[in-house]
């Protein structure tokens, strides 16, 4: 029986024109998902010549083709139109670059910032249309958030309030929790727990009336125990088991929540990426601890563990896309996801955090975040620890 030239080539074709027809209504991006799944119809294209007829061949590298782009399709999403959303944390990082994305996608953006003059703000003020309002809120102060409850009730009267992103988020110390002061603590859950449940519970009326979206920033250290970040990473954990609950509660009201779990990103110049603002938070652990604690783990401990905090800091992405594109597609897919991880290395960090044992897991994360020294006191030919 003679062999067709290209027994394949039809199903090529069809699979072609459906990827070319995507990726001009911007339903397909082009990217390494996309090269991957032709790489790997390429190989089923030979396998299948070498082991099937012609036309069976044609219709499974066909099927296989067409499974592949509807998996790789963008989810249908809902219009922008007249929709109105309020993002927390704009002076910088996630919020700002997710506020200056929405607000030239069409969307009536409130963003809120801790001061009305920094770069960032300015920076909004100076770049985004009238339909972008700025809005000083600080998230450990009743009295700023109840303002932010009442402006935004008066700036969304005609359009609804479509969404809610919590993207604000504080922490100062990067150390053990034994040496992290209690007040980091409780200051890490006002911002990052108690004040965003206070402002998303006073905005659930207008979110229930729309059907709309509540988009939080999470953070891996909420999932699993990253060394030296005990304080932000619990309150992270209840805000994400809090945003779960809501999730739940509020699916009869047509209300979807969603998390953004991202990796490690540049957010921010102030607070996170340089040096003299942490070297600073490291003198004043350092001034503020107990004699017993600094004898025990010993300065050389806490200064090992700021220089491995500041070197992972250096291999933070600056690219904050993947987290806007987060964002985005939480607010206005039609189906979003309850979770979103962007970032480079999370779906193996949390392999990893899964499914294998606890050493293992310990390891990795030293080996990937944070690799703590021995304290002084353990080290060879020291006193025992009292």
């Amino acid at each position: 029986m003679e062999r067709w030239p290209w027994p394949s080539g039809g199903a090529w074709l069809l699979v072609g024109a459906r990827a070319l027809l995507q990726l001009l209504r911007a339903d397909l991006r082009l990217g390494r998902p996309l090269l991957a799944a032709l790489a790997l119809l390429a190989a089923l294209d030979w396998l299948c010549q070498r082991l099937l007829p012609p036309l069976a061949a044609l219709a499974v590298l066909a099927a296989a083709g067409w499974i592949a782009l509807s998996c790789l399709a963008r989810p249908p999403r809902l219009p922008v139109a007249t929709r109105a959303v309020l993002i927390t944390g704009c002076d910088s990082g996630f919020g700002k670059e997710a506020a200056k994305k929405l607000d030239a996608m069409g969307f009536t953006v409130l963003a809120t910032v801790l001061d009305l003059e920094s770069p960032g703000a300015l920076e909004l003020r100076a770049c985004c249309s009238p339909n972008l309002r700025l809005l000083q809120m600080d998230l450990t102060k009743p009295a700023d958030i109840s303002h932010a409850l009442e402006f935004t009730k008066a700036h969304t009267t005609s359009t609804g309030l479509w969404g809610l992103v919590n993207n604000a988020g504080f922490n100062d110390v990067v150390a053990d929790a034994e040496l992290s002061p209690v007040a980091t603590f409780r200051s890490c859950m006002e911002v990052n727990f108690f004040g965003a449940l206070q402002l998303t519970k006073g905005l659930l009326p207008l979110l229930r009336r729309s059907r709309g979206r509540i988009v939080t920033v999470g953070s891996p250290a909420g999932d699993m125990p990253y060394p030296c970040l005990g304080a932000y990473g619990t309150s992270k954990a209840a805000l994400v088991l809090l945003m779960d609950t809501f999730n739940c509660e509020l699916l009869p009201w047509g209300v979807k929540v969603s998390v953004i779990q991202p990796g490690c990103f540049k957010t921010g110049e102030e607070s996170v990426c340089k040096v003299d603002h942490w070297e600073r938070r490291k003198q004043l652990l350092l001034a503020n601890l107990p004699q017993e604690l600094l004898q025990a783990y010993g300065e050389d401990y806490v200064d090992h563990l700021y220089g491995q905090f500041l070197h992972s800091l250096r291999l933070a992405l600056p690219d904050l896309s993947p987290v806007v594109d987060a964002i985005i597609d939480a607010l206005l897919a039609a189906q979003p996801r309850r979770r979103y991880y962007p970032g480079r290395g999370l779906g193996l960090m949390y392999f990893i955090h899964h499914y294998l044992p606890e050493s293992l897991r310990r390891r990795f994360l030293q080996a990937f975040f944070i690799s703590p020294c021995l304290p002084r006191a353990l080290k060879p030919g020291q006193p025992s620890p009292t």
